[in-house]
């Protein structure tokens, strides 16, 4: 328990932070300092010439110096008030720079590990597969939609007339062989005789029909 809360908490505060806070609280000072000599200023103007009204004219005229002289003062704190401004205003743009460039080393760290993962090899061999898989499919969806190369044209043919021979060479040998020598017909009946070839020639060719 005692551990617990008694741990020590790390401050988050920089020596930068504190730098700047610093150079804040000077000019703070600074500015009521202004406003101290300010209003001293105005009491010994209306001094003066309270002492100028009742005839006392060299102590007015002593008063007045000494008003002119923090008057002068006042000047150089207008000055010194502005350089604190530059120096406040520098430390914070530093501070931001650190950020900056902190936020960039990260980056950059994360970048080089990205591109051990991913070398220039490795990037070119996805894109080479990527190449080839986009040409696959495409190939795929000609086919598909019916778009043949010339190649692909010539070899349906040739594998067309193959088909093709072979059924006709199906139909051949169910076909019935036809008679070497026509059966002789009377002389008389020639237009018989011319009948019978006609019907005996276009039976091979019916079955073939059927065949088919």
């Amino acid at each position: 328990m005692g551990n617990l809360f008694g741990k020590k908490k790390v401050s988050r505060v920089t020596e930068h932070d504190k730098a700047v806070l610093q150079v804040k609280q000077q000019r703070d000072k600074l500015k009521q300092y202004q406003i101290k000599i300010e209003q001293k200023l105005e009491n010994e103007r209306l001094l003066a010439k309270k002492l100028l009204t009742s005839g006392q004219r060299e102590r007015a005229k002593l008063l007045l110096k000494k008003k002119r002289y923090q008057e002068n003062l006042l000047e150089k704190t207008d000055g010194q008030l502005e350089n604190l401004e530059k120096m406040i205003q520098d430390l914070e743009f530093a501070q931001v720079e650190v950020k900056v460039v902190a936020g960039l080393k990260i980056g950059n760290e994360a970048l080089k590990s990205l591109n051990e993962v991913l070398n220039i090899d490795e990037i070119e061999r996805i894109m080479d597969e990527t190449k080839e898989g986009i040409e696959k499919q495409k190939e795929i969806n000609d086919l598909l939609n019916g778009k043949l190369t010339d190649e692909d044209e010539e070899d349906i043919e040739k594998e067309y007339n193959e088909l093709l021979k072979l059924e006709e060479e199906e139909i051949s040998k169910q076909l019935p062989e036809v008679p070497a020598i026509e059966p002789e017909l009377p002389a008389t009946d020639s237009v018989e005789k011319e009948k019978y070839k006609e019907k005996v020639n276009e039976k091979p060719k019916r079955i073939a029909l059927e065949a088919a």
